[in-house]
């Protein structure tokens, strides 16, 4: 009753012939090798990663892997490719947002070059260019604050019609960023002309 099994009977489950892969194999079927301990198995798969041999090899191949996302994610950025872009670049929200900002002129979008322009005027030592440039600085700010106030309040009311119901946080603020920059500097690319509707 408590005798081991003797080896006549283990013998069938030993071999496992070439014909039984090549056919489906019943659940029920001995598989003709014992099962791995868990440690075992691990140590099987942690092989199998071929981690690298030494410090310099591991950072290498990761400073290789972050070469490759950031070249995935200026393409994406150049092309519109929404599969690769940066998280704060996804979505339709701000997809829309984008081509909504895209599609319009911006007083603030001129704000670098009217900056170099005003900061010329302001270095020559003629009092009444300096008053001019003095002006100018006023009227730029208060006409980027109207413009921005406008945008801000015309981009809320379309997101509240198109998405209802999809998260908008910080998609407003996301906008006038982007009306900051030059239409030429902006990434990702516009994917829209001006005038055209999003």
């Amino acid at each position: 009753m408590f005798r081991s099994r003797s080896k006549e009977e283990k013998a069938p489950t030993d071999k496992v012939t070439a014909d039984l892969s090549k056919q489906p194999r019943d659940p029920e079927a001995p598989k003709g090798r014992p099962t791995p301990k868990r440690s075992e198995a691990q140590t099987q798969r942690r092989r199998a990663q071929t981690a690298p041999a030494d410090r310099k090899e591991a950072m290498r191949r990761q400073r290789e892997a972050r070469r490759a996302d950031l070249a995935k994610q200026r393409e994406a950025l150049a092309g519109g490719d929404e599969r690769y872009l940066p998280a704060r670049d996804k979505g339709p929200v701000r997809r829309f947002v984008r081509d909504y900002v895209d599609s319009r002129f911006c007083i603030a979008e001129f704000f670098l070059p009217l900056a170099v322009v005003i900061l010329v005027l302001s270095m020559i030592r003629v009092p009444q260019l300096q008053n001019i440039a003095l002006l100018l600085w006023l009227g730029v700010i208060v006409l980027i604050v109207i413009d921005s106030i406008g945008l801000w309040f015309r981009l809320r009311k379309q997101l509240n019609e198109r998405f209802p119901n999809e998260p908008k946080r910080g998609a407003l603020a996301y906008g006038l960023m982007r009306t900051l920059q030059m239409r030429r500097l902006r990434l990702p690319k516009p994917q829209v002309k001006r005038g055209e509707r999003p």
